[in-house]
């Protein structure tokens, strides 16, 4: 069997390869030999000496399929082939308690943040290829979709989409929930991050049969925090689609003075209950019935934007009525970048 071990870990796969040193599988290897002859005596397997984030289980399983399937079982009595087989399901079965134990404790300990947000950054790369395929098999050089197809494709968008923003705001929690503001103001397009978040969110809106337009500004060109002011829009404008089934969802700037600006997101969605009106803003708050208002279901894409509307200097306030909808706003401090800045109002309607 050590043979086997060996064969495995020479073909083991090189991206892997370049994030686990040879003596680790090596360690690992040694120890799950160790534990199939434990559990040849009748013993429990000790699994404690498996260097981290080393697969065992998959390295065990590869090494069984290895011995069993090529030369190194033969001239081993059946007996003795079947004996051994049992020993490593046993070792199997440990190494699946034993990782789970093992990943509840990180939860517990100090480092569970890191380890949250690890897994949220490896969500976001597979799901970044997901979006960009998704957008490019519905408008790609093979010529537009059929209907159904397209509205296929969308459904992948979305929910792929719906994931990526939720790992991005777990992210962002983990590290404060402003880390999006930048250090110093810079001048940005308004229009520009509308029209970003419409062309974003136009296949969930479709998808639903919801108009979803925007609504710019006469004085587009501001100094502020674009990609926080992104970031607010695109979570409130999301949630307004999530819970609006007739109707439309508008994002729009209002100009009170020179150099304020008030944001709101309408929906004439189903609208918040009392119920979850006093928690609405808490990172992970309970829901209390399935199907309640939240961006997601631990409530944080709210909790997300009134972190970042504070850090730019505002207040995240919401209005609702059961049946008749919703809207979120909150004003701003954007000054004009320069006077050759002045455009037109704009407006663009997607549904």
């Amino acid at each position: 069997m050590r043979e086997a071990l060996r064969e495995v870990a020479a073909s083991w796969p090189r991206t892997e390869a370049s994030r686990i040193s040879a003596h680790d599988l090596a360690n690992a290897g040694e120890v799950l030999l160790t534990a199939v002859s434990a559990a040849l005596r009748g013993e429990t397997p000790v699994l404690d000496g498996i260097p981290p984030f080393v697969p065992a289980r998959r390295l065990l399983d590869a090494t069984r399929q290895a011995w069993l399937l090529g030369e190194h079982s033969q001239g081993v009595p059946a007996e003795s082939i079947v004996q051994t087989a049992r020993a490593m399901d046993v070792v199997l079965r440990a190494l699946d308690a034993d990782a789970t134990h093992r990943f509840v404790s990180r939860l517990g300990s100090l480092d569970a943040q890191q380890l949250v947000v690890e897994m949220a950054h490896d969500m976001r790369s597979p799901l970044g290829s997901i979006l960009i395929l998704a957008e490019r098999l519905r408008s790609g050089p093979g010529g537009l979709l059929p209907a159904i197809q397209q509205r296929q494709v969308g459904l992948i968008y979305s929910a792929a989409f719906g994931l990526s923003t939720l790992a991005g705001d777990v992210i962002e929690l983990a590290r404060g929930g402003s880390t999006l503001l930048d250090v110093q103001p810079i001048p940005f397009s308004v229009s520009g991050v509308l029209q970003s978040i419409t062309d974003m969110l136009r296949p969930m809106a479709e998808e639903k049969h919801v108009a979803l337009r925007w609504e710019g500004p006469r004085q587009n060109v501001r100094l502020g925090h674009p990609a926080a002011l992104n970031r607010v829009l695109l979570n409130l404008a999301t949630n307004a689609i999530k819970f609006t089934n007739v109707g439309e969802v508008v994002i729009q700037v209002a100009e009170p003075t020179a150099d304020a600006m008030v944001f709101s997101v309408r929906d004439t969605g189903r609208g918040i209950p009392p119920s979850v009106m006093q928690h609405l803003f808490d990172a992970f708050r309970q829901r209390q019935t399935p199907g309640d208002y939240a961006f997601s279901s631990a409530g944080l894409g709210l909790s997300i934007c009134q972190k970042l509307v504070r850090a730019m200097g505002g207040e995240l306030q919401v209005e609702t009525a059961l049946e008749q909808g919703t809207t979120f706003s909150f004003s701003l401090e954007l000054p004009p970048a320069g006077q050759s800045a002045a455009t037109p109002s704009s407006e663009r309607i997607f549904g």
